[in-house]
């Protein structure tokens, strides 16, 4: 890793000044072409963090490998780094400078169970069959965070800019799961602002309520085993678990507006095989809802199920609230400010591969060939959908904004899906990383030189918060982080990854590693969207259907 250390220390060094430098204050369009200046000399190795990451497919609080590069990263650049801490071992919080104002920058960094694939390939194509993978593009978080870090950290010592600087790792987003431990333990507490990234095919920010309110809760039944011949001996916890969800989706039919709430499960322990009455069964449930109030009344609601559920099984039941959080809702005021950051940057130079790889993409998937946006998305108010994140109660407690950057083409078939994976390891994603990196530093060296700009930031928060009730925590003072989630999973599958596992030192890029080629040769039919059925006929809905014909 020396040539590494040195590549980085030349990203931040390069900027260096004599000691008199910091005498002639530059314009603020200067300082920020330095930054631009700093991503772009380090966009290659972002890059080659990006597909390290991707190519590890590590999955929620499983994320060790990912967070040993990106640490290391940001220690050999000279920041104070944290890890394990609000008792997440892959949780990280790195810092540097001193005095205010505190500005954060925060990204998560997991994958998604089940989403094995090869970059590239325009069809179903697993690295590793039923492995994780990155269905939906975390591995480009942590090098759009690490490159502007750099960027700012340069411009921060030339010209002697005040403040402090955090970047903030939160593991486990696919399970909820950690922001929310992150503001219980006060991670959060000095901050002025904070500015978020996540992956996505548009170059934009909006502001408002983005989506829903979320709790992640287990209720465990436990009964007594028996022979599976002579059941009438135990009680089964599977019965329980079954009638539970018989209970709760009749609330799902009649109790609340679908455009209002959310809710589903999986049995993540129904017993060991069929012949034994199961003694221990589990079921996991995710409630999503427009507001924290609909939230709890349905995680009261399905309490009341559960305790049935066991009454009605002569079993007994007990709860754990895994995680929860309120819905994001974006400052307005900061938002404005990065979008004018985002429009100066500007759409990434898309190459002719690009848009070819981008366009065979679509067709493979059977989408709109529209190949890949040249301008960037207008400042919008958000709209709330049913989606949910875990960083939402950050939110409500400093000025926040998360902007998308464009790092995978779009035409994806579903969301958390191997489909969505075919981009994100790729020059389109590398590039859309470098563009993100100096939007967020351009944005930080605009906090950190003008304070008028932050004070009204800040007074905008506070005039938005008076008009919603008085946040509080979803998640019980005496839950602790579900870090023992995806032990197991993860290492059903480390050795059988390792072998695709790829060195962002290597003398080859990750595709030459693989033998991948870009762009791929073009489909001549959706093989994509075809690899993807089980039959000739699936995927088509109901209202598709020429019912005349049958």
């Amino acid at each position: 890793m020396r040539h590494l250390k040195l590549a980085l220390c030349l990203g931040v060094s390069s900027l260096g000044a004599g000691p008199g430098a910091a005498q002639t204050a530059p314009n603020l369009d200067a300082m920020k072409a330095e930054a631009y200046a700093v991503v772009d000399r380090n966009a290659d190795r972002m890059g080659r963090y990006s597909d390290a990451i991707y190519s590890y497919a590590e999955i929620g609080f499983q994320e060790v490998k990912t967070i040993a590069l990106v640490t290391k990263a940001l220690r050999d650049a000279g920041f104070t780094v944290t890890t394990g801490v609000a008792g997440m071992p892959t949780a990280y919080m790195a810092t540097y400078g001193s005095g205010g104002p505190v500005i954060g920058l925060m990204s998560d960094f997991d994958g998604v169970p089940a989403t094995s694939q090869m970059p590239t390939t325009l069809e179903h194509a697993e690295q590793v069959e039923g492995a994780p993978g990155h269905g939906e593009g975390h591995n480009t978080h942590q090098p759009t965070l690490i490159g502007a870090a750099l960027a700012i950290k340069a411009v921060k010592d030339k010209h002697k800019l005040p403040g402090t600087l955090i970047v903030y790792g939160g593991p486990a987003e696919e399970l909820l799961a950690s922001r929310g431990y992150m503001l219980k333990a006060g991670l959060f507490k000095d901050l002025d602002a904070m500015i978020g990234v996540h992956v996505g095919s548009e170059f934009g920010v909006s502001y408002g309520l983005n989506n829903f309110g979320n709790v992640s809760v287990q209720w465990s039944f436990k009964g007594e085993q028996a022979h599976g011949a002579r059941p009438w001996q135990g009680r089964s916890a599977l019965d329980a678990v079954e009638l539970m969800n018989l209970g709760a989706n009749q609330m799902r039919e009649h109790g609340y507006d679908p455009d209002d709430a959310r809710m589903h499960y999986v049995i993540s322990d129904g017993g060991k095989q069929p012949n034994v009455v199961p003694a221990e069964a589990t079921v996991w449930y995710y409630f999503r809802a427009k507001t924290p109030a609909i939230v709890e009344s349905m995680l009261e609601w399905t309490r009341d199920i559960a305790k049935g559920a066991a009454l009605g099984t002569k079993t007994r039941v007990t709860e754990r609230i895994l995680a929860g959080s309120w819905p994001f809702n974006g400052n307005k005021a900061l938002a404005e400010l990065v979008s004018k950051n985002i429009e100066a940057v500007g759409m990434p130079a898309w190459s002719d591969d690009d848009v070819r790889f981008a366009r065979y993409y679509q067709k493979a998937m059977g989408a709109q060939e529209e190949g890949l946006p040249t301008k960037v998305s207008p400042l919008t108010s958000d709209r709330q959908n049913a989606s949910t994140n875990d960083a939402g109660d950050i939110t409500w407690n400093l000025p926040y904004v998360q902007f998308y950057i464009p790092a995978k083409p779009p035409g994806a078939l579903a969301g958390h899906h191997w489909s969505s994976g075919i981009g994100p390891a790729t020059p389109v994603a590398h590039k859309g990383i470098a563009a993100g990196s100096k939007a967020m530093a351009a944005s930080v060296i605009d906090l950190m030189t003008n304070p008028q700009a932050l004070a009204a930031i800040k007074a905008d928060f506070k005039t938005e918060m008076a008009r919603w009730p008085k946040w509080r925590s979803l998640i019980p003072d005496s839950a602790t982080p579900p870090t023992h989630l995806n032990v197991e999973e993860m290492a059903r599958y480390r050795e059988a990854l390792k072998k695709f596992e790829y060195d962002p030192n290597s003398k080859q890029t990750y595709l030459q590693f693989l033998g991948a080629a870009y762009p791929p040769r073009e489909p001549t039919t959706a093989i994509g969207r075809a690899s993807n059925l089980l039959a000739p006929d699936q995927g088509k809905s109901s209202i598709e259907w020429d019912w005349t014909k049958q």
